[in-house]
This record gives C-alpha cells, structure tokens and sequence, in this order.
C-alpha cells in the first residue's frame, strides 16, 4: 500500500511539472501562464485558485503624496460598490514597490499603476491592465519634461553635462527609465559619468526640489505636473522645460489575475459606466472624461522597448 502511494504522489509530481513545463510563459514569471499570448497572466485554469474577496481593496499609484488622492477617489469607490456589491476600500501606498508587493500577495485586488511599472506588474504581480483615462476624443498620455529653476543657466539637454538630475524612482517610466534612455541615445549623456543621478521618491518631491532649487534640474511626468499647477501648490513662473518627449501612456488601472471572472467583469463595467461629469475625479483631472479600454501587448509597447534598450529584465525574486 506504501509503495503505491508514494508512486501515486511520484506520478502526480511529475503530472504538475510537466503542465508547468507546458505552460507558455513570454516575460511572465513562471508562476503565471500566457496561453492566449495577449502577454498578461492568464486567469488559473483551476476554480479552488481563484480569490474572491467580500472587500475589494483599491490603491492608485504613489506619482504623488497618497493621501491627496484618498478623497478625490471616494466618490469612485462607491460607484464600484454598487456595481459589484462589495465593499471597496482605499489603500495608501507609499512607493512603486510597496504597491506591486501588495499585488503580488493577493492583498491588493484592483489598482492604478504608473507607466514604468506596468511591465514589473504584469510580468511579476500578475497585473491585468484594461483601462486607462482618457479625454473626450479618446486621446490620451503625458509627456516626460526635464525641468529646471527658472533662473537656471541650463537651456537644453546638452547643458545637463555635469550637473545633478532628480528622477522619481529607478521603476518610472518618465521618472527615470525615458529621460535615462533619451539622454544617451540623443544627446550622448550616460549617468554616472555625464551627468549625477539622484532619486527623490516621488514626481512631486522632484517637482517642489526643482521649484526651491535643491535640484539642478529633474525628469517628470508633465501630467503630474499640470495637476499641482491647477491645485496652485507652487508658481509655474519658477520653472522652466528645457525638453519634451512624445506622448507616453498613462496610469493603467486593472485587477489581479486571479479574481473570479465575473467579478472582474463587474470591476471593468464599475470604470466604464462611471459618469465624469462633475465628479471629484473630473475636477483633479480636469482634462479628462472617461476611461478607454487598453491592452499590454499594444499601448505598451514604446515603454517595453525603452526597457529592453536600457537592458531592463523583469526579474521578480
């Protein structure tokens, strides 16, 4: 009777690791499959894998100081209660890194994920991205600026030699990763050697470092930027761009891979149905009036290629 069990288990091992050999992957980490090549995880094949949670938990990406956008997400928030009859709550992150941990360990469920860190999140977390916010004419993006005091003798790119840039965070796309990419491609400028690179957390924190003049010069997002213009935070008179990219996709918004289907149904439809106007969402991003369907595998395709010419792998130990 032992020696047949233990070949029972023997015979099921070799079973798992061969449905695992077989499962296509692409980028993804070997814990998700890609059967359907659209180069996001797939939902498991199996019911007892799936999660879902009575309370939806929520997080919209650290761009900025989180607790600003707590409030301007309520009314959201409870639009998606109705729709999916659960509780949704808010969860504050305070870095790129704490928000994709939270994803990858099932305790975060829906979220909004900054442009450079959606390959990370797709490939190691197991994100969906399906959306993202758009204007009336279904355009959408932000544009990477470097900036620089007002008064600063920098007036282009070629300037930046020997001087000191703030980045957001080494997994930002207009943060760090494009403006890295742009100014060695274009202006033959490496970090380290060119130029010094510092970190300062946040695209505000190198926003206000510029305006008060403890940075030389940084690279951000220009849509962060537009935001705290309108919310009045500091006077656009004391800024200046010396460098404007092309239009980059934003924020995606998606779910975990693993939720019951029909309740990632119910969250797709709770972000298509929600009305703009005159919401708290209209009035922070008051460019925009809804949210448009995306997909990885194509509106990403210029941020993976910026990854693949700085030599950025999606390691996800």
């Amino acid at each position: 009777m032992r020696s047949c069990i233990l070949a029972a288990v023997i015979i099921c091992m070799s079973q798992a690791v061969l449905a695992a050999d077989d499962c296509p992957h692409g980028q993804l980490d070997p814990r998700y499959c890609d059967a359907d090549g659209d180069m996001v995880a797939d939902i498991p094949g199996e019911t007892d894998q799936w999660t879902d949670p009575r309370t939806i938990i929520f997080s919209y990406t650290p761009v900025e100081d989180p607790s600003v956008y707590s409030g301007v997400w309520d009314e959201f928030l409870k639009h998606m209660e109705e729709v999916t009859g659960r509780r949704v709550r808010f969860f504050q992150v305070q870095s790129y890194a704490a928000q994709l941990e939270a994803l990858r360990s099932g305790r975060l469920h829906v979220a909004g994920i900054n442009t450079g860190s959606n390959p990370i999140a797709v490939n190691c977390a197991g994100f969906v991205p399906f959306t993202m916010m758009a204007a009336a004419d279904d355009s959408f993006g932000y544009e990477m600026e470097i900036i620089v005091p007002a008064g600063s003798p920098i007036q282009t790119p070629e300037d930046l030699k020997g001087k000191t840039i703030a980045f957001s965070a080494p997994t930002s796309n207009s943060g760090f990763k494009a403006p890295s990419a742009i100014l060695k491609s274009e202006y033959g400028l490496d970090a380290d050697k060119d130029y010094e690179a510092v970190f300062s957390g946040k695209h505000d924190n190198s926003i206000l470092g510029v305006v008060n003049g403890d940075y030389e010069a940084a690279a951000v997002a220009n849509s962060v930027l537009g935001r705290m213009i309108d919310r009045d935070v500091f006077d656009p008179a004391r800024i200046r761009s010396v460098y404007k990219s092309e239009t980059f996709p934003t924020t995606a918004y998606g779910y975990a891979h693993n939720l019951n289907p029909e309740l990632a149904e119910k969250i797709k439809e709770a972000f298509f149905s929600y009305e703009w106007a005159g919401s708290p969402l209209k009035q922070e991003f008051s460019d925009l009036d809804k949210f448009v369907p995306i997909t990885y595998q194509s509106d990403w395709d210029i941020v993976r290629k910026i990854d693949a010419a700085m030599g950025v792998t999606y390691d996800c130990r």
